[in-house]
């Protein structure tokens, strides 16, 4: 009985030994690929389909981040829909402090809207003795004036046409104007129209 139990199991390890030997043989002759588990190649898969998803997240990142710095040149350009502010300043006596705080407050008005985003018109209106402020021979803000025409382009002057007139005729001689204002036919007619056009009208 023990003989037959002995002769069964040497019968199946040969058997199984047998089928082993067979199926390396066939791995063989494939070529010599066995199967092996594929956990590291999906591993390596995923590794590198994260790594594109993290290098579009930081493309977008980048993209967002650019996109928000570079408007910002906003001033550059600004919508056409941008809400739309007029100020007239008026200067009508020769006094330098109140030309310099005409300018003052024209200059400050500007950039408060220019940090806004909106457009702004300033119109600074001499009559009378104040036309002093855009005569040429004498201007006490004659520098300043060539100055803010080069910074601040929102700010225009107008010289009165009357009071230049006066002047010619009590001085007898020409009365030149600085170039970067404009003669109009009468100051004070100046300011009427445009507060009638809705300006805002303030004098310092």
């Amino acid at each position: 009985m023990r003989v037959f139990q002995h002769i069964a199991k040497v019968t199946i390890i040969g058997a199984a030994t047998a089928l082993l030997a067979a199926s390396f043989a066939a791995a063989e002759q494939g070529g010599g690929r066995y199967w092996t588990p594929t956990t590291t190649n999906r591993t390596a898969d995923y590794q590198h389909v994260s790594e594109k998803v993290q290098r579009v997240h930081v493309s977008r990142k980048a993209t967002t981040h650019k996109r928000e710095r570079s408007p910002l040149n906003a001033n550059a350009r600004l919508p056409s829909n941008a809400k739309s502010h007029n100020l007239i300043l008026q200067v009508n006596t020769n006094d330098p402090a109140a030309m310099n705080l005409a300018l003052n407050n024209a200059v400050n008005v500007a950039q408060y809207y220019k940090d806004l985003g909106e457009k702004v018109k300033i119109e600074v209106v001499t009559f009378g003795p104040g036309l002093h402020m855009l005569r040429d021979d004498t201007s006490p803000v004659k520098a300043r004036l060539e100055e803010m025409a080069l910074s601040t382009p929102e700010v225009s002057f107008k010289a009165c046409g009357n009071t230049q007139e006066k002047m010619h005729k009590a001085e007898n001689k020409d009365i030149p104007i600085v170039r970067q204002a404009e003669v109009v036919k009468s100051g004070v007619v100046r300011v009427m129209e445009l507060q009638e056009k809705g300006w805002s009208y303030v004098k310092p």
